[in-house]
């Protein structure tokens, strides 16, 4: 393991006010702060708008549904005083980000986002299931799936992008890591990170102490490490430490963060040792519970330190997996199937 790494500073946040519905909260000259609804434990998104002076650029979308596009309405005809969505750049590629991006495209915005990820959405839009794939329905039993959960999405239709991600035109402009971009009279360094999502585009200002930090930079909570069937051999921890490590030589204390989610901040440096700390937490208590042998499914108490059950089930059991990648791809746990066909880890002695 990792030694802890100190910081000293330490986290605010500047603004009493969260944007109501419809309405907006400037966070610096020629920028807003928009918040939509999302039908999930994590309630809403966090988007951003910057002033071109007869248009803006925004920051990601939220869903697509015909609430979220009826509060976007309400958006333009008031606090974006009636001028028109030229840009939308999009951190990456997750519905409550994308979700409206094609919305916005058919109204006449540019899409401005990373390879991965436009392609990522695309190919996810236009793969629509009605059942689980195989793949899928073995990813779930070798993790160790509850029996019952298992049964239940067996029978039902997954989730799909297409449910809450409007169609995607061909065609982009692509942002990548060390690229310089300009957008609400600033310039700004992209800034890439991976583990949430690969390829998540985060932007600097060269002019004043604003972040972009979408999901890669966010306040008190963490975002969501987690391995998928579409890649299940995946090391997303691994990734998304590399990445906060990426970040500290940039990271300045008086920085105003706009993160996807919770509210803006100050305090970056000590909030990227507390995210990397908080895995590396994990990871300790989690070796100690594979004293004996656990599946993924078995393994929330220790990461989560609480029950997990109903809507976070699916979410803490991909999360469960990346943490035993991490432990199994270095070495700090052996991996066994079960006669029922699931993974087991067992930590290694003097691991």
């Amino acid at each position: 393991m990792q030694n802890t790494i100190r910081a000293t500073g330490s986290i605010t946040t500047p603004f009493e006010n969260i944007p109501a519905e419809g309405e907006a909260v400037t966070v610096a000259p020629g920028v807003l702060w928009l918040r939509l609804p999302l039908p999930m434990a994590l309630d809403h998104v966090n988007v951003y708008a910057f002033d071109e002076g007869d248009s803006w650029t925004i920051i990601d979308t939220g869903f697509s549904t015909k609430r979220t596009k009826a509060i976007w309405e309400r958006l333009l005809a008031g606090p974006l005083g009636g001028k028109p969505v030229s840009r939308v750049i999009v951190t990456h590629y997750h519905p409550d980000h994308i979700g409206l991006a094609g919305w916005f495209m058919q109204k006449g915005a540019e899409l401005v986002t990373t390879r991965t990820s436009y392609l990522s959405a695309r190919m996810l839009t236009l793969d629509e299931q009605q059942r689980p794939s195989a793949e899928a329905i073995a990813f779930y039993t070798r993790a160790g799936m509850d029996a019952d959960v298992l049964a239940k999405r067996t029978e039902e239709r997954p989730f799909n992008f297409a449910d809450c991600v409007d169609p995607l035109p061909q065609g982009y402009t692509r942002v990548q890591d060390g690229d310089t971009i300009t957008f609400g009279g600033r310039s700004w360094d992209v800034r890439c990170g991976d583990g949430h999502a690969p390829e998540h585009a985060t932007f600097w200002s060269r002019d004043d102490n604003l972040v972009v930090g979408g999901d890669q930079l966010l306040l008190s909570i963490s975002a969501n490490i987690g391995v998928y069937p579409t890649e299940p051999e995946a090391n997303p921890l691994a990734e998304w430490i590399a990445s906060c490590e990426a970040f500290q030589p940039f990271a300045k204390d008086d920085q105003l963060i706009l993160g996807g989610h919770k509210v803006p901040f100050t305090g970056l440096p000590l909030r990227l040792v507390q995210m990397i700390e908080n895995h590396h937490g994990a990871l300790r208590r989690l070796l100690d519970h594979l004293a004996e042998p656990r599946s993924a499914g078995q393994c929330f108490m220790p990461l989560f330190k609480r029950e997990i059950g109903g809507g976070e089930y699916g979410l803490a059991l991909v999360e469960a997996v990346a943490h035993l990648n991490y432990l199994h791809q270095s070495g700090q746990v052996t991996r066994e199937m079960t006669p029922e066909g699931a993974y087991v880890f067992q930590a290694v002695a003097g691991a």
